[in-house]
């Protein structure tokens, strides 16, 4: 009778555990679902992401081949894995807070893995480890290594553009030869492939090799060779540019680029590891018996089901309170007078970005020796989705403009100073500051550290931003003398700011 009551008492408890885990995800959803939408939109909407698409019918189709070996794994709730259900909630919090979507959405998948884990049990988990690991690709993350790739690829040109004979000139992420002047721009970076060779490597390297240095030697491969690849294909695109004309090249390299270059290096990688793969057809998925769950196991179903759903709300709830708050700024705000300096309008070649801002104010600044100095602002209330001191696009160098990151300088008191270049090659020096609560400072990283500490413990973070920017009048002279004049006659920064928003003691 024991023998027969336990397949029973399984076949009973497995149904149920679904049931409890599909009722825990309905409720993520229904407190999330902004978050599901968005995920959604950048799925659809950015072609480096467009992958994200396949990952959840892949996932299911991982799960769907272990399914066999899964249905003779007794199931329990376990309370421990609610660890995971914590760690994703206070990550989707913080990056709700500071308005940082990667940790948002991270937090998301996290919640959603640390629920498998908690209602079905270590055992079942541990048999769906792979594919819950592969969830992770749902995450729209990898644009973050833009500027490195740019200034990677941009290397690799000068470098090969050598080898080659063709005589060049690099500025950061711009290159300048006898036939034209290029960028490596962000389309150029390569990221988009290499977010993708990612995904298809981790999963071919699962489904195609047993061992595990195998796996990891092919996963490296399907990062490093794509980097490489890019390296060559912006040198071919200037290379051909350089023995053509910079019409052709263009024309070239959608063509490269798109259909052929990148199709080849996907052939080649898989054709040379072919020969390696040591997965059979017929090999099983997971070993049962090594996953199984001891007869005297405790099953916590509820208690981790419900907890899991509190540990979700909480998180909704903290998160909800800390958007209402608002700070009261000053009804305007006023251009500041600098000594030594007055104002001649606002400049018409540069205009930096700061959506969402209550207020914004440009204007340039001249002095009697005719130095000019653009003074720009942006005064924030709060901040959220859209309404952010810092944040891709924000700032001195607006997304979609003709205006470039080329490379960092000797950074100001309180504050971060870079060169930024335009179309023709126009350089210009620039400064920015930021004001957070009683920090002033230059680094964006510690903008969101203290617009997060802020909106966590009061529902506001009011900020200022200020950018200082003028044009280098000559190639290769800096205008870093006129801008660090201005900033002395200026004053302390804090007071600006502090002035802007009504903090004057």
């Amino acid at each position: 009778m024991i023998a027969l009551a336990r397949p029973l008492a399984h076949k009973l408890r497995l149904p149920c555990h679904i049931g409890w885990l599909a009722a825990t995800w309905l409720a993520i959803g229904l407190l999330f679902w902004r978050d599901f939408v968005d995920l959604a939109e950048i799925w659809w909407t950015s072609s480096t992401f467009n992958h994200c698409l396949l990952v959840p019918p892949i996932v299911s189709w991982l799960i769907w081949l272990r399914w066999p070996e899964l249905r003779h794994v007794t199931p329990r709730g376990w309370m421990p894995g609610l660890f995971l259900v914590a760690m994703g909630a206070t990550g989707w919090l913080l990056g709700d807070v500071s308005e940082v979507g990667l940790a948002r959405h991270l937090g998301l998948v996290l919640m959603l893995q640390g629920a498998v884990v908690s209602i079905l049990g270590p055992e079942i988990s541990r048999g769906l480890l792979f594919p819950l690991s592969y969830m992770l690709f749902l995450v729209p993350m990898g644009e973050e290594l833009v500027p490195l790739l740019q200034t990677l690829t941009a290397k690799m040109c000068m470098v090969l553009l050598e080898l080659a004979g063709v005589p060049a000139h690099i500025e950061g992420i711009f290159i300048t030869t006898p036939n034209g002047w290029f960028e490596v721009a962000e389309a150029c970076s390569g990221v988009k492939f290499l977010v993708a060779m990612a995904a298809l490597g981790v999963l071919a390297a699962h489904v195609c090799f047993k061992s595990w240095r195998r796996r990891i030697l092919f996963a490296a491969a399907s990062l490093i060779i794509p980097v490489l690849a890019n390296g060559v294909r912006a040198w071919a695109t200037i290379y051909v540019a350089h023995v053509t004309n910079t019409h052709f090249a263009v024309g070239f390299d959608h063509v490269l680029y798109g259909w052929i270059f990148f199709g080849i290096v996907i052939l080649l990688l898989f054709g040379g590891s072919y020969r390696w793969f040591d997965r059979s057809p017929d090999d099983n998925w997971i070993d049962p018996a090594a996953v199984r769950a001891s007869p005297m196991a405790t099953d916590r179903l509820k208690p981790a089901a419900l907890v899991c759903m509190l540990i979700v709300s909480l998180a909704a709830a903290w998160a909800m309170r800390a958007s209402t708050g608002q700070a009261h700024l000053p009804v305007s705000a006023e251009l500041p007078d600098v000594k030594g300096w007055r104002t001649i309008g606002a400049p018409t070649d540069w205009k930096p970005n700061f959506s969402g801002a209550s207020q914004t104010l440009l204007a340039r600044y001249v002095d009697q020796q005719g130095r000019e100095v653009d003074l720009a602002i942006a005064v924030f209330a709060t901040q959220s989705e859209g309404r952010e001191l810092v944040g891709y696009g924000q700032g001195a160098v607006p997304s979609g403009s003709q205006w470039a990151w080329t490379d960092d300088q000797p950074a100001p008191t309180g504050g971060r100073a870079f060169r930024i270049v335009g179309s023709g090659g126009v350089v210009r020096d620039v400064m920015t500051f930021y004001r957070i609560g009683d920090v002033t400072t230059g680094s964006e990283a510690r903008v969101k550290i203290e617009t997060l500490k802020m909106k966590l413990l009061d529902g506001s973070a009011p900020g200022v931003g200020i950018i200082l920017s003028a044009r280098q009048v000559t190639p290769r002279q800096s205008a870093r003398p006129a801008l660090d004049a201005f900033l002395a006659d200026l004053g302390p920064m804090a007071r600006t700011t502090d002035h802007l928003v009504g903090r004057e003691e």
